[in-house]
């Protein structure tokens, strides 16, 4: 389990969850019913269990296969851009196929943590 003092990426926040919860925080703060200290610790606290849920409870694996348009690395954090893409799922029933992906993809430990 994380302690206090490790510090999770902020990705999800920019998914719809993330961004829904950073508006109902913005508006209880522009409604002055709480402090920017205290939403920045529910973004906090959001951050650390999406990743510790993704981490423990999801075990489905799936391959893409497609071409790669764009790389790059910068700060200890990889994007791919892949045109074209095809997922197949573990159980090999399922596939999705995609024009565009973007792929993030950070160590398990953030670089201020080494």
């Amino acid at each position: 389990m994380a302690t206090s003092s490790t510090s999770f990426y902020d990705l999800y926040r920019h998914g719809s969850l993330g961004m829904s919860l950073t508006d109902a925080l913005d508006d209880l703060i522009g409604a002055e019913r709480i402090d920017p200290q205290l939403a920045m610790k529910v973004l906090t606290q959001f951050d650390r269990i999406v990743a510790e849920s993704l981490s423990d409870k999801v075990k489905a694996r799936l391959t893409f296969k497609g071409s790669l348009d764009t790389y790059r690395f910068c700060d200890e954090v990889w994007t791919f851009l892949i045109k074209n893409v095809t997922f197949k799922m573990d159980n090999g029933q399922t596939t999705v196929v995609a024009d565009k992906v973007k792929i993030v993809s950070c160590s398990a430990k953030r670089s201020d943590e080494k």
